[in-house]
């Protein structure tokens, strides 16, 4: 067979493989682990970062606790809005985790999803994840509002969103940790 004809037969594979549900979400998953290794963050310089004035945003935990943005004043935040269905989100997370292990006792993290809390834990078990999970039970700040997931958003101790991405993304980079303990000190 000529190469064109072998060509030809892999793409029919690799649409047919898309096509099928089952294995649909692990192709995504995949392609966006390769697409977090080239994505780098963006650190917003200081004239277009934006203040977070109104933090009175209430969370539900997956134990039922409320907790509000209003906790986290004065510390540096990691928010992250997903799902368990959102390729990009599930090709981000175990760099999420790698990032919470690290910083959890020094950086408030905040994962929220509006998914089913069964959902999540049953996917956080899967994963062996144990970063903390939050919904919306109250309108977040307008800065907040997100129309696309997955979106990280982290905030310095002085309220000012300093990164704020969408897509998947290595989170546990040299330059993510840079930028985090540049906020800390």
């Amino acid at each position: 067979m000529s190469r064109s004809k072998w060509t030809n037969i892999i793409f029919l594979i690799v649409i047919l493989l898309l096509i099928i549900p089952q294995t649909r979400l692990p192709i995504q998953v995949a392609l966006h682990k390769l697409i977090t290794k080239v994505n780098s963050i963006r650190v917003l310089e200081e004239d277009n970062s934006v203040r977070i004035t109104d933090t009175n945003w209430q969370l539900k935990s997956e134990k039922g606790l409320l907790k509000n943005l209003n906790q986290s004043e004065g510390k540096v935040i990691v928010i992250n809005f997903w799902a368990t269905w959102c390729a990009p989100c599930i090709a981000e997370m175990p760099s999420l985790q790698s990032l919470y292990d690290a910083y959890n006792n020094k950086v408030d993290f905040l994962f929220i999803t509006t998914d089913d809390f069964k959902k999540v834990s049953y996917f956080k078990n899967k994963n062996e994840y144990s970063f903390p999970v939050y919904q919306p039970y109250s309108q977040p700040p307008n800065v907040l509002m997100t129309k696309s997931i997955p979106r990280t958003v982290v905030i310095n101790a002085e309220g000012e969103i300093v990164i704020d991405e969408s897509g998947a993304v290595d989170w546990f980079s040299e330059k993510v940790q840079s930028e985090l303990n540049k906020l800390l000190k």
